[in-house]
């Protein structure tokens, strides 16, 4: 009974440290969504206030066609910027899962002599810095005409996901017993169906994690988004960047709405894909 008590407190004690290293870390997450609640006196006011009557005003400004603030009249136009994040994150990161998931289970069952050189010489091609090759990229933009456009920036986030993809997915095929598949072999089953009732299945913990993942890198990302997308392609990240300056400073209240609903997507993908994501970060940590 002692002994069960002492393990209590501890248990307790653990939780305590936990949830108040969990709260410091929270706290400036749910310091925006606060100041997203506050008029913009609020939001300036020394000592902060954590009491305040909220407002929906900043949000009814973030899909305002014409923001009023200090005397200045601003067209948001972010309902475009939030599809264009959604169309530009959700599309790239789809096909970079379809071309990385078929390259990887290539690589995986059919590897090449120098199969190790091959995989490093992809891995590096995400290992380079945005700013290291922005230039040329913008240059090639530029000559091809895909400035500005959907279709150049969704290729571009392609190219830099599926490095990312390759291997994320490899690892999960390569964890794979091949047992099952030798016998569906001898059973006449095809290369194709084979990938697609076997194998497939089995990975979708990996698919949901590389998802996520790529989804967040995608989501965030701003230098070739700032570079080379145009006035009707623009995402949030950059569309933030209009919220500040100006005459009146910083509009605290409307960015940390921005930054809000910004987070919501990826806040819901995460949590639908929870259990699978679980799944694919610890899949082959255990053996069965």
């Amino acid at each position: 009974m002692i002994i069960r008590r002492e393990i209590g407190k501890a248990g307790w004690g653990q939780s305590a440290i936990t949830a108040v290293i969990s709260f410091i870390y929270f706290f400036p997450v749910l310091w925006i969504i606060l100041t997203a609640f506050k008029s913009h006196t609020d939001a300036l006011a020394i000592p902060p206030k954590f009491l305040f009557t909220p407002t929906l005003n900043n949000f009814v400004a973030v899909f305002s066609r014409a923001y009023q603030s200090g005397g200045e009249a601003i067209d948001t136009k972010f309902d475009l910027f939030f599809f264009n994040s959604i169309f530009i994150a959700g599309t790239s990161v789809l096909i970079a899962l379809i071309i990385g998931t078929l390259a990887a289970y290539a690589f995986s069952r059919w590897p090449l002599k120098g199969n190790d050189t091959y995989m490093f010489i992809i891995l590096t091609t995400r290992m380079l810095p945005p700013i290291i090759v922005i230039i040329p990229i913008f240059l090639m933009f530029r000559v091809t005409g895909l400035a500005g456009s959907y279709v150049g920036i969704i290729l571009l986030y392609t190219a830099f996901n599926l490095p990312f993809t390759i291997w994320m997915m490899k690892s999960f095929f390569d964890e794979l017993p091949t047992e099952v598949e030798d016998a569906a072999r001898m059973d006449g089953s095809s290369e194709t169906k084979l990938f697609f009732k076997i194998c497939l299945p089995q990975v979708k913990a990996g698919i949901a994690a590389t998802a996520v993942f790529g989804i967040i890198l995608t989501w965030n990302e701003y230098l070739f988004a700032l570079l080379l997308t145009g006035i009707d392609t623009r995402t949030v990240p950059v569309a933030m960047a209009s919220t500040i300056g100006g005459d009146i400073g910083v509009r605290w209240g409307l960015l940390a709405a921005i930054e809000t609903l910004f987070l919501i997507p990826v806040v819901l993908v995460t949590f639908l894909l929870q259990n699978q994501l679980l799944r694919g970060v610890t899949f082959g940590t255990i053996k069965r």
